[in-house]
């Protein structure tokens, strides 16, 4: 009884999230846990005019090239855009993430309410607009490595309305600025926003104290790919080798 109840929360989250129940493709509206309605294409409006001056302050633009890593540990979710002098990445701005399901640690099956870690891809018809949880980007899960290792569900999303089973829940506001980012950067040809979502900052320390845990092994390679981007400044090309994350 309890999977069942699961599953018909799990659809009614996933209707909404691709904007097909009923009350997400009627309208432009939506309403959040706290009682606010918004409207999203005003909302967005908004995102797009504020974005634009708070990017021209700090020498960025709308449409340049994104990159976005989470952290389930600690709840943020950062944004940085590459700078068109240099081709630098810049940290524009860490959000903080409302909801988050599960514990650390990957996302296994469909059902076990688990929030994914992994490197992701979001492509252009990765954009949920009319998303009943406001907007929605749909991280792809499972990739390449995720079937590789027999892992499933489907539908894993960082989306608005702080309502979280099995994916990264932001405020409205926070989702419109992080959508329409997005949205510009692969308007103005990036292929796909990379999304690396990691367990926590995966430093020495943070690994050497969890050197028990059944998912150290998975942790250090995603470390790896993480200290890359930490140490050089790039963002790594990733590979699947021997079922595993390979970062060069």
């Amino acid at each position: 009884m309890a999977l069942d109840m699961y599953r018909l929360a799990r659809l009614w989250l996933v209707l909404g999230v691709l904007g097909l129940g009923t009350l997400g493709a009627a309208a432009a509206w939506t309403h959040d846990r706290y009682g606010s309605t918004r409207d999203r294409t005003a909302g967005l409006a908004q995102a797009r005019q504020a974005l634009s001056g708070d990017l021209a302050a700090l020498g960025l633009r709308l449409g340049a090239p994104v990159f976005i890593r989470i952290f389930k540990q600690s709840r943020e979710l950062e944004v940085w855009l590459r700078n068109g002098a240099d081709g630098a990445w810049e940290l524009f701005r860490t959000y903080p993430i409302c909801s988050h399901s599960g514990d650390l640690g990957p996302k296994l099956r469909e059902g076990d309410r688990q929030s994914p870690e992994g490197l992701y891809e979001v492509r252009r018809d990765q954009l949920h607009p009319t998303s009943r949880f406001h907007l929605a980007l749909n991280l792809g899960y499972p990739n390449a490595f995720d079937r590789a290792n027999g892992r499933s569900g489907s539908y894993l999303m960082v989306h608005g309305n702080c309502v979280s089973i099995g994916c990264y829940a932001m405020t409205d506001s926070g989702i419109e600025e992080i959508y329409a980012l997005a949205e510009a950067a692969l308007d103005n040809g990036q292929t796909a926003v990379r999304v690396h979502a990691f367990p926590a900052r995966l430093d020495t320390a943070w690994l050497t104290a969890r050197n028990a845990s059944p998912w150290i092994g998975f942790w250090r390679d995603l470390g790896a790919c993480y200290e890359k981007f930490e140490t050089a400044g790039v963002v790594p090309a990733v590979r699947i080798e021997h079922r595993r994350y390979v970062c060069r």
